[in-house]
């Protein structure tokens, strides 16, 4: 072979940036002082092309050829000299490497030969090195390295294996990535490591498949997960990652594909629920970028749909083009006025998009109001276009009057979702206006005062849908923010006091009931019922745990003893009914103070915050360990 240059250059390690971790753990300083001076030469056999050498994060992908001085071939990649012929592919700062081609290769620009003379310490030949090699391999010898450097690009790392990386050809437009269960169209060929075609697809249509259900190889699935609509790039995969599928027939003998990749097009389907039930699938892109772009919450909505039933005629019971007018329904979000399934998918649109959402009767008619031709139980599908939407105005420019008389709607909002059970939507209502009162500053007494007690309602109205929502320690809370700044109100300690038995706190709500006695005469009557309340809540608990622990204790030592009863959690479904909504709202007619029971929880959430408390009273204190 010709060299270029004759005579061979001591080899001076590179200035290089700060090492990052990655760095710190590929090349550290024990290794850097192993490069002494004439440990590692180089020669120029074939000069390369431009100017940029490789870097850290690089991905190499070279031609190697090891010999001894005296020119026998010990190994190498090339077919000619028994390789594979299947050059090597790797990740500078990432890869293990021996430390002289770490060194050497980012010396060498694109499309260069160079040969390196290598002492044993920076090959294989370097205590603990990281790549091993077979017994009969001349590790303790110096050695000759021919490296042509193929090609080097940045890489994305996919798998922290290595076993999938990226190359970027063409940026693509946007940030939306795929993901299950989106459509995908693409260009694909792919290639083995040698550069021989396996596979072509780049004529005629492009090939579709759905992200997520295995159609494709999973490391290609992978690195089509990072690319943007338009993008290009080259998909490394090795074999670990592959799967025989409808584009390779067969993969056996195949080490790695180089996968040639261009996102032609993607349709958003999202499974809204994770169960499969409610899908939504983008139909026609809208305007701006998704999730920014989407309606918020409290937007005002306008949108055409038609809803069908899904049987085999695919029945139109409603059509806003031909039942309304031809005008659009228009509604405001977060306030349960369309079904809920409905709800949720278009707030995942973006203005001017189309898209078809498929239903299950829970989200659709079968908790709202149905229409005529819908019958209990149908699944649904909507057609839906969001022609626009409004964002909800915020208080900027407001007088004090006008803030309060537009938290009188949206209190009057609430309340409304509360009584229709919508807890979840009510208490968003209420947290709304509460975040927004973090920017009002009343001017004068009489102001701050109605801000005040407007805020405490507020904050039990949040209180009490914890408290429908089964989240007692959370509604206690909500209560605690008004008794921080008001010990002695008595509204909060009555809902505190309902919270607290709701979680099994009989203590902690016996003190409120009492307290609410000592501070509001007028109230006393309810603070009664509510202490008799909570007393037939606590024999009814003691009754079911010695029901439960019935025998366990009656046993000599060495035997096994049978809790009596049946299992708490039947018992309790077969015991449980449903109770009258008695619990009015802060702000409203009603009368706050009625005694009415929490939500019951399981007996044993309720039981241990004060299980000290029930052995006492069963007596188990005093039993000993048998």
């Amino acid at each position: 072979m010709a060299v270029v240059e004759d005579s061979e250059e001591e080899f001076k390690p590179q200035k290089k940036k700060p090492a990052s971790e990655d760095d710190k753990r590929q090349l550290p300083l024990f290794r850097r002082k192993k490069i002494t001076p004439g440990s590692l030469m180089k020669a120029l056999i074939r000069p390369g092309a431009g100017e940029k050498t490789p870097a850290d994060g690089d991905q190499v992908i070279y031609h190697c050829t090891v010999r001894t001085l005296d020119g026998v071939v010990v190994e190498s990649t090339r077919a000619e000299f028994g390789g594979s012929g299947i050059p090597k592919r790797q990740v500078l700062g990432k890869s293990k490497l021996i430390l002289g081609l770490l060194e050497g290769i980012p010396t060498m620009l694109n499309g260069e030969v160079a040969m390196f003379k290598v002492k044993p310490e920076l090959h294989y030949g370097e205590e603990d090195c990281p790549v091993s090699v077979a017994d009969s391999f001349p590790k303790d010898d110096e050695l000759h390295f021919e490296i042509e450097l193929i090609d080097f690009s940045k890489a994305k790392v996919i798998s922290e294996d290595l076993g999938v990386i990226k190359k970027v050809k063409e940026e693509g437009e946007g940030w939306e990535q795929p993901r299950a269960p989106y459509e995908i169209k693409a260009w694909i060929s792919g290639k083995s490591g040698d550069g021989k075609m396996i596979f072509s697809h780049t004529q005629g249509e492009p090939f579709f498949f759905t992200f997520g259900k295995s159609e494709i190889p999973k490391g290609l699935e992978m690195g089509i997960g990072t690319m943007a609509r338009g993008e290009k790039a080259v998909i490394y995969v090795t074999k670990e990652y592959l799967s025989q599928c409808s584009l390779i027939p067969s993969i056996e003998g195949i080490a790695e594909i180089h996968f040639d990749v261009e996102l032609v097009h993607f349709v958003q389907v999202r499974d809204v629920l994770g169960d499969g039930r409610l899908i939504k699938r983008r139909l026609r892109d809208g305007r701006g970028e998704f999730p920014m772009d989407c309606p918020l919450h409290d937007s005002l909505l306008h949108v055409h749909y038609k809803g069908m039933l899904l049987n085999e005629e695919k029945t139109v019971f409603y059509d806003t083009r031909v039942d309304n007018n031809g005008q659009p329904l228009e509604f405001r979000s977060g306030e349960g006025l369309v079904p809920e399934g409905f709800e949720m998918c278009t707030r995942l649109m973006l203005p001017g998009e189309i898209a078809l959402v498929t239903c299950p009767p829970d989200y659709a008619y079968d908790k709202f109001p149905r229409p005529d031709k819908v019958p209990q139980g149908a699944h649904i599908q909507w057609e839906i276009e969001l022609l626009d939407y409004e964002k909800q105005k915020d208080w900027t420019g407001f007088n004090f009057r006008e803030i309060m008389d537009d938290v009188e709607k949206i209190k009057g909002t609430g309340n409304r979702l509360f009584k229709e059970g919508k807890y979840e939507l009510a208490k968003a209502k209420y947290e709304h206006v509460l975040r927004e009162f973090n920017h009002v500053n009343p001017q004068n007494d009489e102001e701050g005062k109605e801000f005040s007690d407007t805020r405490n309602l507020l904050h039990l109205n949040v209180a009490a849908c914890l408290q429908k929502m089964g989240e007692f320690k959370k509604s206690i809370e909500a209560c605690n923010k008004v008794l921080d700044t008001n010990p002695v109100h008595v509204k909060a300690l009555y809902r505190r006091g309902m919270a607290y038995m709701g979680a099994g706190d009989f203590e902690e709500a016996r003190a409120d009931f009492n307290k609410i006695m000592t501070i509001d005469k007028s109230s006393e009557t309810t603070a009664k019922a509510a202490l008799l309340k909570l007393k037939k809540e606590e024999q009814e608990i003691h009754r079911r745990a010695r029901q439960q622990f019935k025998g366990l204790f009656d046993k000599k030592p060495g035997e096994i003893a049978e809790a009596g009863g049946r299992d708490l959690g039947e018992e309790e479904a077969d015991q449980s009914q449903e109770t009258n909504d008695r619990d009015a709202l802060d702000g409203e007619k009603e009368h706050l103070l009625e005694a009415t029971a929490p939500p019951r929880t399981s007996l044993w959430s309720r039981l241990w915050p004060s299980g000290n408390r029930l052995f006492t009273s069963l007596g188990l204190d005093r039993c000993t360990i048998l």
